[in-house]
């Protein structure tokens, strides 16, 4: 059995929903495609699809493996063309995933322009604010936001995320402003539920005794929290009490006076908007172009200020 040709029958197999069609595309007789797929199962000892006269459905192991086929058929497209004539062309498929809201507003836009560049790499996106377990999941990249823990995977730091406080210009007016972050005990605070990722509280920076500063973390309270950060914005928007958001979320809002920074003096130190990545000896060439694609957007002057 051609293994390589086996996986490619299969893929496309599996993106055509149809024997036929995928024969038709190769150039083959649909049973020549059926005795290929019928190899490649009896090879690996599972069903890899389930054929009826109607439709072809991927079986669970099956839809795990045409991921893995699709990368492996994307290096290798990617090895003959690093030596080829023509030079470089990224091909393959491309899993990514990113926390959602940061993910709504500054990944989903750039795919389709990632895509318009390397007509040959497709894309999947995957949006949760779960922390993605990306070789266990099959995930290529992930796009993460705050303190990386300590791991195997690879970070490449692409831009800083400051947060600050926001409330609105009439929430201040009728409930007053805290001077300092230890006010904000009293204050009604828009918080992340305790099942989110948050845990550690809001930072600020602050003088110690001795008169050297330091990162404190707090934990604000307040009427109402929830586990979806847009919905802290939206409520804060609304006035309905004091959230603690990033930058790149109320950047806006705050330079059209709907919101007010607040505790400004006590910011603390940035963190990273990271791509992070599995340790691989060679990373494919769609990875690679697909990080320095983000880098020069987030890296660019004028990008966290219009978002384009």
């Amino acid at each position: 059995m051609d293994k390589l040709k086996a996986f490619e029958s299969f893929v496309s197999v599996a993106q055509k929903g149809s024997l036929t069609a995928a024969a038709k595309a190769e150039g083959v007789a649909p049973a020549i495609m059926g005795r290929r797929l019928d190899s490649l199962e009896a090879h690996l000892g599972v069903k890899l699809l389930v054929r009826t006269t109607r439709r072809i459905t991927l079986t669970h192991e099956g839809t795990a493996f045409l991921e893995d086929c699709q990368r492996l058929l994307g290096d290798v497209a990617n090895a003959e063309a690093s030596v080829s004539a023509g030079g470089l062309k990224a091909s393959g498929h491309l899993r990514i995933t990113a926390p959602a809201g940061f993910g709504r507003r500054h990944v989903a836009p750039l795919v389709p322009k990632f895509h318009l560049m390397h007509p040959d790499v497709t894309v999947s996106l995957n949006l949760s604010d779960r922390v993605v377990d990306l070789a266990a999941e099959g995930f290529d990249c992930a796009v993460r936001v705050g303190d990386l823990p300590d791991s195997s995977l690879v970070s490449v730091r692409m831009a800083d995320n400051r947060r600050l406080c926001v409330a609105t210009p009439e929430f201040l007016k009728r409930y007053g402003t805290p001077q300092s972050p230890n006010e904000l005990m009293r204050f009604r605070c828009l918080t992340l539920s305790s099942d989110a990722s948050q845990t550690r509280g809001w930072a600020f920076r602050v003088a110690n005794a001795q008169g050297h500063h330091e990162v404190i973390h707090l934990r604000p309270s307040g009427p109402m929290d929830c586990s979806d950060g847009q919905v802290l914005h939206d409520w804060c928007l609304a006035g309905y009490g004091i959230a603690w958001r990033s930058t790149w979320e109320v950047e806006a809002e705050v330079k059209s006076g709907q919101l007010v920074p607040l505790l400004e003096e006590f910011a603390a130190p940035p963190n990273g908007i990271y791509a992070v990545f599995s340790q691989r000896k060679h990373l494919p060439l769609r990875l690679r172009l697909w990080i320095d694609f983000l880098k020069d957007h987030y890296g660019h002057a004028n990008y966290w200020s219009t978002g384009a």
